[in-house]
């Protein structure tokens, strides 16, 4: 027997109704390069929507055509989101700060019929168009008055494009597993693969991040989305923050500027914020030069990779706003665990916060994990065995897009692995102790560099720190610790690794200790260990 309710399609276009119903006058502001401070209205933006599905229209688009972004987090980006996705055709936002050959590749692979680009990015479209051959025509996101002189053919404003075409678009009637969105991976080995992500599992996903115990935003907040929309859907913000009538305010091109995000958290009163730790670090330091205080922030959201204690640390002491740690992939759209803390956790010791805090917490209600061995064994949530890490869930991909062969990630049937190791409690709470890749095997056993990374930055001279493993005639592997000093320090190798003992396992503790200017980034803003290792190949450990 089935029940009679209404089979009612779970598509973004219905988040876009619902918020162009509701929230017509709720705030966006967006950092664009045409207009230090564009202000505009989620209605007014779904109405530009109208007319960018018109314009799409006119010029042959059709259903799963795939359309590329090469943009940063403004208004028009976010046109880009609904107009593209509700009228059947495939967003395809691509990470402009991947290495040219990569960005060729993905979108010839994608196939994308057309390029919208901001004009910040455009140099790298015009040193790549004759690489690109499936591109029809590419649209640059501003006006006329900003439109770069370009010796190549067809290139046209998006205000131009969209310009007198109709504010009305009879929004198809999609199937909810109909794709919406196409996002790559960063391709750290091998080529980027594309995760292909469909309206049903979109709209899930957002009704998760909506939870109280999830992102914590309501009609009453103001979110600061730092966490680009060209990587992992921005967290969902796109697609939360309307549905539930959060104001939201993107930074455009300056994400990762210090003084502007200060300038934009104190002028909108930004309650939360989302972004990677390395941009939370860019915040905090030009915030404390400047002896600014966020007196309107509450909650901060990060995610990417793991979230140093000392940041966690100085956004509530110094700030008064919270930090929640999250985790996900972009096979997960992207979102898997969130550490909200239970009752009576204001009571615990702080030793006993402190270990919390620095967990990615517990499994939103959607996604299922587990942890096995490398013979495939499950193992216990003890919060002590580590394993890699396997999820599944409505919005987990159950394939790559466009695969020649099965991916080894996907292996055991209805699962998708992950490539993290973790262990995980009894109450399901997980941790992340590194990527399979990254972890350091010592005499059979394996250390942590993400718990390394994590106590080192507690050390008041260390900005920023990296672990990767160094070949050793006995041992296998053995720690190197790479730091970046706060500004005027310079910290020494005794010091640091002195007071290291007793927050880690003594065998634990780094042989060596590098000073550096930088650490590389990969093109999401995590510590790009791949490039550390090349920069330290044959570096020889004292004793060794």
């Amino acid at each position: 027997m089935h029940g009679l309710m209404m089979d009612s399609p779970l598509t973004i276009t219905s988040i876009m109704r619902h918020a162009e119903r509701c929230h017509p006058d709720t705030p966006v502001v967006s950092v664009t390069l045409d207009s230090p401070l564009h202000r505009t209205t989620y209605g007014e933006v779904f109405r530009r929507a109208r007319r960018l599905a018109n314009a799409l229209t006119r010029v042959g688009i059709r259903l799963g055509d795939r359309i590329g972004t090469l943009a940063w987090n403004d208004h028009r980006h976010l046109e880009l989101y609904y107009g593209v996705s509700c009228m059947g055709a495939v967003l395809h936002t691509v990470n402009p700060r991947l290495f040219p050959e990569q960005v060729a590749y993905i979108v010839n692979h994608a196939h994308d019929r057309m390029m919208f680009v901001d004009p910040l990015i455009f140099p790298l479209v015009e040193k790549l168009r004759s690489h690109l051959p499936s591109l029809e025509r590419i649209i640059v996101l501003t006006d006329d008055a900003h439109l770069p002189k370009t010796s190549l053919d067809g290139v046209v404003s998006y205000e131009s494009f969209i310009a007198g075409e109709p504010d009305d678009f009879d929004w198809p009637d999609l199937d909810e597993r109909s794709a919406s969105s196409l996002c790559y991976t960063s391709g750290t080995t091998g080529h980027p693969k594309g995760v292909l992500f469909n309206h049903r599992s979109t709209v899930l996903h957002t009704y998760a991040c909506g939870f109280k115990d999830t992102m914590n935003l309501g009609r009453q907040d103001t979110m600061l989305a730092v966490v680009p929309m060209f990587h992992a859907n921005a967290w969902g913000l796109p697609y939360t923050c309307p549905m539930l009538g959060t104001r939201v305010v993107f930074p455009g091109p300056k994400m990762g500027d210090g003084p502007t995000l200060t300038a934009l958290i104190q002028s909108e009163q930004v309650t939360h914020a989302g972004g990677v730790p390395t941009i939370w670090q860019v915040l905090l330091n030009h915030a404390r030069e400047a002896g600014v205080v966020f007196e309107s922030l509450q909650t901060v959201l990060v995610g990417g990779s793991a979230c140093p204690l000392s940041i966690m640390e100085e956004f509530r002491e110094r700030h008064g706003a919270h930090v929640i740690h999250a985790w996900g992939m972009t096979e997960m759209s992207p979102l898997g665990t969130i550490n909200t803390f239970p009752a009576g956790f204001d009571s615990w010791p702080k030793e006993r916060q402190d270990a919390q805090r620095v967990k990615q917490g517990r499994p939103v209600f959607g996604v299922e994990m587990k942890i096995v061995d490398d013979d495939g064994r499950e193992l216990p949530w003890d919060g002590k065995s580590a394993g890699i890490l396997k999820v599944r869930g409505p919005w987990v991909c159950s394939d790559y897009f466009k695969l020649d062969e099965k991916s080894s990630a996907h292996e055991e049937p209805g699962w998708f692995a992950t490539g993290d190791v973790a262990n995980i409690s009894p109450d399901g709470t997980m941790q992340i102790t590194d990527r399979a890749k990254d972890v350091i095997k010592s005499g059979g056993e394996w250390i942590s560099s993400i718990d390394l990374e994590n106590a080192a930055t507690g050390h008041p001279k260390v900005l920023q720190a990296a672990v990767i493993g160094i070949k050793h005639p006995k041992w296998d592997e053995r720690p190197l610790l790479i730091v970046v000093p706060r500004p005027g320090e310079t910290p020494s190798r005794e010091e640091v690794l002195g007071y290291l003992e007793g927050k880690v396992a003594k065998w634990w503790l780094p042989d060596d200790m590098v000073i550096v200017d930088k650490i590389p980034l990969t093109a999401t803003g995590k510590i790009s260990k791949l490039e550390l290792r090349k920069q330290f190949e044959g570096y020889r450990l004292p004793g060794a």
